[in-house]
């Protein structure tokens, strides 16, 4: 997993968890892209630019169409739950129904943990919901698939706070 998006029908991004920096253009020396480091702006820039490019693929799509979308060098896959759009990037060559999977997964983690999850509990607990993708994907790697376990992981660090 590149990165995984979480906007609103409007454009607002609501979760950006980036495994992978985004490339920041060509290399002088071979022509091959090169990636930033994780604290300059140029980075920053360019994850608003890509997060811009991202809704505007995702939400001028029609629906007849599938929920994959090639986007420069990997594959976007999305969803839409009620008025937000999650978006996984992945390798080309990975396997879309398994994103597709998992990110309904996530939302039914989202869903059980906030008892109906809406937009506003995404915003005012924010801290939260990137503690259970945070138990859910590590390093852009699927870590645990059984919601029970993951949800029985966040209620076990939600009594350490």
């Amino acid at each position: 997993i590149r990165f995984f998006l979480l906007q609103n029908r409007q454009g607002k991004t609501r979760l950006s968890k980036w495994y992978v920096p985004p490339p920041t253009g060509g290399n002088k020396d071979n022509g091959a892209p090169s990636y930033a480091t994780a604290d300059s702006t140029a980075t920053d820039a360019e994850k608003a630019r890509i997060e811009s490019e991202v809704h505007r693929l995702v939400t001028s799509r029609d629906k007849k169409y599938t929920n994959f979308i090639e986007f420069n060098n990997y594959k976007l896959i999305y969803r839409r739950y009620a008025g937000l759009f999650f978006t996984i990037a992945v390798d080309m060559h990975d396997n879309e129904l398994s994103y597709l999977e998992s990110i309904h997964l996530f939302v039914e983690l989202l869903d059980s943990y906030f008892n109906n999850v809406c937009e506003l509990d995404i915003v005012f607990n924010f801290n939260k919901v990137y503690m259970i993708l945070d138990e859910y994907m590590l390093a852009g790697e699927i870590e645990e698939t059984s919601k029970r376990e993951i949800l029985d992981r966040v209620k076990f660090l939600d009594k350490l706070d």
